[in-house]
């Protein structure tokens, strides 16, 4: 019998798979100086690195807990929520919580007029139909207007909170309740603000964050959801969001319930943005408090204005107000208020009846047009597309100081009064 060699194991060198070059070309997006870039890249070497990428290290148990589950547990601790559930785009967040719900083919979501097009968007790849809701002067869903939009086919309204400003959620959520609907908030622009003592995404059934570097806070792309109760609505968000059933406790088992298990998708946000989102979301108070101190100096400098409307407060305590935003009388003042302010070093948006398309608001998003047009016409939300207009935009800096804010307004305060006189 011819003698067996014993194997010794591997002799050839591991390197591993995410090394120095991935390293250093994720910290040159982090803009760093040259001279930096070499400091660090002197100080690491793949001999310092694990042999596997985060996901494997977490799979195979190589890391107790991974970052996306901490992650997790301290969103729902900031947000006062049961559960929430990192996934990989604020997009992934509302097509989840959407299934979450139950939200199918011939099912219809209320969704306001003006708001990104993610958003009635994820509503269409569920096979729904977004509805879309006229706005009132807060610039948000008029709760006015849903019972005129309520039908037998109605599943869910979506309160979007745009700008930093919040939505009026009292008499959306007293209508859903009344109506038997769902209600998922849009927190993608306004993370950190509250409603009525209660951080958005905490009030409705669910909430849905964008963690992404054009937000607030975050870095690359990301997404959170926030399950206000969570038990089956957060299992469900689950599925869809990891379908191959790296959730449940036994992974590959089946059905513990009917409905609990369902074709899903892989929304999971990566190891290595969650690390980055853990790191953002503690700041997210001060950077919002910073906000508020330069929004509130900036208005105490203003006035009334004749013809304008300053755009509505739900909850003057709750907004953020990293930006300022009203309605002069016409289209004609609108233009020349923007005009003065780039002149006087301050600049101000303003699209007129005549701007190019923008997918922000609902008669131009054209993506729905194959199958909704119908509901995307202009004489259906004759506000949104008067205020999208008219509506003059400003932001502003939460690191101005206060002699920065108080020459802000006295710039402000003499275009407009100008302008109105």
């Amino acid at each position: 019998m011819r003698q067996v060699p014993k194997f010794e194991g591997r002799t050839g060198r591991m390197e591993p798979k995410i090394g120095v070059d991935e390293f250093m070309a994720l910290a040159r997006r982090f803009g760093f100086s040259e001279a930096a870039l070499g400091r660090i890249g002197a100080a690491v070497s793949n001999d310092d690195l694990p042999p596997g990428g985060p996901g494997l290290q977490r799979w195979m148990g190589a890391v107790p807990e991974a970052a996306g589950d901490r992650y997790a547990v301290e969103a729902a601790e900031f947000f006062g929520v049961a559960e929430a559930i990192p996934v990989s785009s604020g997009t992934a967040a509302l097509h989840a919580a959407l299934v979450a719900v139950g939200v199918g083919p011939g099912d219809e979501v209320i969704v306001p007029a003006i708001g990104f097009l993610a958003t009635s968007m994820a509503v269409a790849l569920c096979g729904a139909t977004p509805v879309f809701a006229d706005i009132d002067e807060s610039l948000q869903l008029d709760p006015a207007t849903l019972p005129g939009l309520l039908t037998t086919r109605s599943r869910a309204v979506i309160p979007t909170h745009h700008w930093g400003f919040v939505a009026d959620l009292a008499p959306i959520v007293e209508f859903a309740q009344q109506n038997g609907l769902a209600v998922l908030e849009d927190c993608a622009q306004s993370p950190g603000a509250s409603y009525r003592g209660a951080r958005v995404g905490s009030v409705g059934d669910l909430g849905c964050f964008s963690i992404s570097a054009y937000k607030l806070i975050g870095g690359g792309e990301g997404g959170l959801i926030t399950v206000r109760e969570g038990g089956r609505l957060a299992e469900r968000a689950l599925q869809f969001v990891e379908g191959g059933g790296l959730w449940r406790p036994d992974r590959f088992g089946p059905e513990r319930y009917p409905g609990e298990l369902f074709p899903g998708t892989n929304y999971r946000l990566s190891d290595l943005e969650s690390t980055i989102a853990r790191v953002q979301l503690p700041k997210l108070p001060v950077i919002v408090d910073r906000y508020r101190r330069v929004f509130g100096q900036i208005m105490a400098g203003l006035g009334d204005y004749p013809g304008l409307t300053w755009q509505k407060s739900n909850d003057p305590t709750g907004d953020i107000g990293y930006q300022i935003r009203f309605l002069p009388a016409t289209n004609e003042q609108s233009a020349a208020i923007a005009a003065a302010l780039g002149e006087a070093g301050i600049w101000a948006g303003h699209r007129g009846p005549d701007s190019a398309p923008d997918w922000h608001t609902f008669h131009q998003m054209f993506p729905l047009f194959g199958a909704h047009a119908d509901h995307c016409r202009p004489e259906l939300c004759p506000r949104a597309i008067d205020y999208w207009a008219r509506m003059v935009t400003l932001s502003v800096d939460q690191w101005y100081t206060a002699d920065d804010c108080a020459a802000f307004a006295a710039t402000l305060d003499a275009v407009l009064r100008n302008v109105c006189a």
